[in-house]
């Protein structure tokens, strides 16, 4: 199982945590971290198309999960249903979100109600990977 988190930032936070629940995940998946940037954002009149279009490119090759506030809430084991494909894209814009067509591409969900920035949300997501592919897996640390 392949699953890749595409993230726009310019400087990698919680590297150490994040590499935490990707070892922990390597039993059951390879987990990418992958973050993007590009100098165009700095000068954009419109960042949300600019995140869809970096993003384009890495749409293809698997079952897409878009993160986004306006998405479904789900809870831990709706959650994990996501890796019963074999190839899962996450999808992290930044500060502006994306644009309505990029979010068409894909199964949009919400991690919280609570608004949190990018960073934060992208360490509760390699988290709930790490939780997810446990629940599939029957192993205990779900619990």
């Amino acid at each position: 199982m392949q699953i890749n988190v595409y993230s726009i930032e310019k400087k990698e936070d919680f590297a150490k945590e994040i590499n935490e629940f990707i070892k922990k995940s390597k039993p059951f998946a390879n987990v990418k971290n992958i973050t993007l940037y590009s100098k165009n954002l700095a000068k954009s009149q419109n960042p949300q198309k600019e995140y869809s279009k970096i993003f384009e490119k890495y749409l293809d090759n698997g079952f897409n999960v878009i993160l986004s506030p306006d998405g479904k809430l789900v809870d831990s084991y709706e959650f994990s249903k996501i890796f019963e494909h074999s190839n899962v894209n996450f999808f992290i814009g930044g500060a502006y979100g994306f644009d309505e067509e990029f979010k068409k591409k894909g199964k949009l969900i919400s991690l919280s109600p609570l608004t949190m920035s990018h960073k934060i949300a992208k360490l509760v997501l390699f988290e709930q990977i790490y939780r997810g592919l446990s629940i599939k897996n029957n192993h205990p640390y779900h619990k």
